[in-house]
C-alpha cells in the first residue's frame, strides 16, 4: 500500500529524578550525600532512508513514545538514559507541525534526520547541593518533562523524470517497459491511484529515477479529484515527459488535452510550467498517432516524439533523449 501523508503524535521520555541518599557504612564517619543523578529521557527522531518508498510502515502507528530515564540511586549511581525512538521515512518527506502549520524539516536526502522531540534532562542528586556550610543536603531535582508534538508527514516523491498526462495515456505501461517497476495496468479506461517509481539504467554508470504520476484531469490545480495529491509529486522532478494519447477513449481532442495539463501545472505552481519537458505521442501503433504528432509539433514549435510502450517502438530514442536532457540540466546546476 502506498501512503504519502499521515499524522502522528510523538512524545519524548521524561528525565529520571535525582536521588536523595547518604553514605552509611561502618567505620566511615560522616559519609555525606551520595545520591546519583537521574537518566535523561529518550528523544524522538525522524530519519530519511532511501530503502523506504512510502509512509505505509507507520500509517497504523499513531503514537510514538520514547523511553523515560531511570531515577538516580544511592552510591552515586546514575540512572539509565531512556531509549530513543527512531521513525524511518522515505527521502522527500516534509515534517510539518500540525498545530502551527509550519515546516520543521524537509528530509530531502538519504540519511537526513530531525530530533522531533527532545527528552527531559535527568534531575540532579543531593550530592550536587552539598556545601561547606550545608553538608547534609536533602534537596534533589525531579526529572525534566519530555517534549511532545503532533506532526504531519507529507511525502513528495524525489525523481529525476516525471511521467505526466491524462488518465490512460500509457504512463504505467511505459514505466514497466523502461524499468523493473510493476505498476497496476489495465486494458480499460483506468488511472493509477498512486505514484510509482522505477530505476532506468543504461550500462554501469548511467541511471535515472522515473516516476509515474497518476493521470491529471481538468481542475486538478483546484483539488478536483485527487489533483493536489498527484500534483505535489511533480514538484521535485527535474524533467517532465508528457504523454499525449492520440485517440482518447472519451473522444476529446489530444491537442486540447495537452494544453489542459500544461495549464493545470501552471495554475498549481508557475515554475512547473517552465520545467524542461519532452513531448511524446503514445500508442503510435494507432492510425491517428502520426498526424497528431505532426499537428502538435507544428502548433508548439517543438519536436514531438512518437512511442509505443506496447510494442517498444521509439523507447530507445526516448531513453537517449532523457539522458541528454538530464546531462544538460546537470551542467546547468553545476554552473
Amino acid at each position: 500500500m502506498f501512503v504519502d501523508r499521515t499524522s502522528i503524535y510523538c512524545r519524548a521520555g521524561d528525565g529520571g529524578d535525582g536521588c536523595m541518599s547518604f553514605r552509611r557504612e561502618s567505620h566511615v564517619p560522616r559519609g555525606g550525600p551520595n545520591g546519583g543523578d537521574g537518566g535523561d529521557g529518550g528523544d524522538v527522531i525522524i530519519r530519511a532512508d532511501v530503502n523506504v518508498s512510502s509512509l505505509s510502515n507507520i500509517v497504523g502507528h499513531k503514537h510514538w513514545n520514547a523511553g523515560r530515564g531511570q531515577h538516580g540511586m544511592g552510591s552515586l549511581m546514575h540512572g539509565k538514559n531512556g531509549e530513543d525512538v527512531l521513525i524511518v521515512v522515505p527521502p522527500g518527506t516534509i515534517v510539518r507541525d500540525l498545530k502551527r502549520g509550519h515546516v520543521l524539516k524537509d528530509l530531502n536526502a538519504d540519511g537526513m534526520e530531525i530530533v522531533l522531540c527532545h527528552g527531559g534532562r535527568g534531575g540532579r542528586g543531593n550530592r550536587h547541593f552539598a556545601t561547606a556550610t550545608h553538608q547534609t543536603p536533602r534537596e534533589y531535582e525531579p526529572g525534566g518533562e519530555g517534549e511532545y508534538r503532533e506532526v504531519m508527514l507529507e511525502l513528495k516523491l524525489i525523481a529525476d523524470v516525471g511521467l505526466i498526462g491524462k488518465p490512460n495515456a500509457g504512463k504505467s505501461t511505459l514505466l514497466s517497459r523502461m524499468s523493473a517497476a510493476t505498476p497496476e495496468i489495465a486494458d480499460y479506461p483506468f488511472t493509477t491511484k498512486y505514484p510509482n517509481l522505477g530505476m532506468v539504467r543504461e550500462g554501469w554508470d548511467r541511471e535515472f529515477v522515473l516516476a509515474d504520476i497518476p493521470g491529471l484531469i481538468e481542475g486538478a490545480s483546484q483539488g478536483v479529484g485527487l489533483g493536489h495529491e498527484f500534483l505535489r509529486h511533480v514538484e521535485r522532478t527535474r524533467l517532465l515527459v508528457h504523454l499525449v494519447e492520440p485517440m482518447p477513449t472519451d473522444q476529446t481532442d489530444p491537442i486540447d488535452n495537452y494544453k489542459q495539463i500544461r495549464e493545470e501545472l501552471r495554475l498549481y505552481e508557475a515554475s512547473l510550467a517552465e520545467r524542461p519537458e519532452i513531448i511524446c505521442v503514445s500508442k503510435c501503433e494507432l492510425p491517428d498517432a502520426a498526424p497528431i504528432a505532426e499537428m502538435l509539433s507544428e502548433e508548439l514549435g517543438k519536436p514531438v516524439l512518437q512511442i509505443s510502450a506496447a510494442t517498444g517502438w521509439g523507447l530507445e530514442g526516448l531513453q537517449k533523449r532523457i539522458f541528454e536532457e538530464l546531462a544538460v540540466l546537470g551542467e546547468n546546476e553545476e554552473g
